[in-house]
């Protein structure tokens, strides 16, 4: 609970007050940077820089917002600036250790990491809700494709019930820019659709992951839709269809160095995900889109960052 004396303390330079005086909003702003920007590493970054900013500027905050309110305006300006930065800070994908077939389309979100599940348990339970709903990886996706100022005013007003008004404070911009912002980000967004039950989702990944950690790819095709879709970010090659998805997994299986992966599960970006391991060493996460009624699955999401283990608080080795 942010009290007046803790605020006044960190603004005459006490740390220790800053420190409570930040802390129960440390997550909430480190899951808002994501959304925006769609990346957790650079999520980790942002929140540094908000956290600086906001020990910096607190001495002038006048509490014409509230603090929250006051926090989200750094966070988004933040987020904001580096989703413009053409600087951004490249990924590179590594060369594929076989000869892949050639793909038929591209995944252009070479930063894209799903968010991991296990660190919204920081948050309150009603908090933990609403992060859940909004870090899924459907509409992450469809937050990276919008106009950056659309998606931050449909996060702000959509997701974390600012208003617009106070949505309009946090942009600099008229209260009727951020409300047709809105109206143009809202139009633009998909409908998204939950999928099966959580059990359903249980079942198809213990099969997903049995056959894949096998290399049983007949087993692996027949779990997935017909439109099913495999991208490997930060690789911008992707294969659509179960054709084109069966090309590459037999090209891996029988040309991938190494032997078979080894699979531990975890929750990311709201759904059933795997950290990869390869001759006992952590390499990158597999995420699965089950379809609506959690019997199939749409979409293969590779992403292939052997640091992604740390974020899931799973080892970077297994025995």
């Amino acid at each position: 609970m942010v009290t007046s004396r803790d605020l006044e303390a960190a603004k005459a330079g006490d740390e220790s007050a800053f420190a409570s005086l930040i802390a129960p909003f440390r997550r909430e702003l480190h899951v808002h940077c994501y959304r925006i920007i769609g990346s957790v590493d650079d999520a980790d970054d942002l929140l540094q820089e908000v956290l600086l900013a906001a020990w910096q500027g607190l001495p002038g905050f006048e509490g014409r917002s509230s603090l929250r309110a006051w926090l989200y305006r750094i966070a988004t300006t933040r987020s904001l600036n580096m989703r413009r930065d053409q600087g951004r800070r490249p990924r590179l994908a590594p060369p594929p250790p076989f000869d892949p077939p050639s793909p038929n389309d591209r995944f252009e979100l070479a930063y894209l990491q799903p968010y991991p599940d296990v660190l919204l348990s920081e948050l309150d339970p009603a908090a933990q809700l609403v992060a859940r709903e909004s870090i899924e990886l459907g509409f992450v996706v469809a937050l990276q494709r919008m106009p950056p100022r659309q998606a931050a005013v449909l996060i702000l007003c959509d997701v974390l019930a600012f208003t617009l008004t106070e949505t309009a404070a946090m942009l600099s911009i008229s209260s009727t820019a951020a409300k047709g912002l809105l109206q143009r980000a809202r139009s633009s967004r998909p409908a998204f659709e939950a999928p099966g039950k959580e059990t359903d989702h249980q079942e198809v990944a213990r099969k997903f992951a049995e056959a894949f950690s096998r290399d049983d790819v007949d087993a692996v095709l027949a779990l997935l839709t017909d439109e099913c879709w495999l991208a490997m970010p930060p690789a911008v090659e992707s294969y659509v269809g179960r054709e084109a998805v069966a090309s590459f997994l037999r090209a891996s299986a029988s040309g991938r160095p190494g032997g078979s992966y080894t699979l531990r599960p975890v929750q990311a970006g709201g759904r059933p995900a795997f950290v990869c391991y390869l001759q006992g060493r952590a390499r990158g996460l597999l995420v699965i889109e089950p379809s609506r009624d959690g019997l199939r699955i749409q979409s293969i999401l590779r992403v292939l960052d052997d640091g992604l283990h740390r974020h899931f608080g799973a080892p970077a080795a297994m025995p």
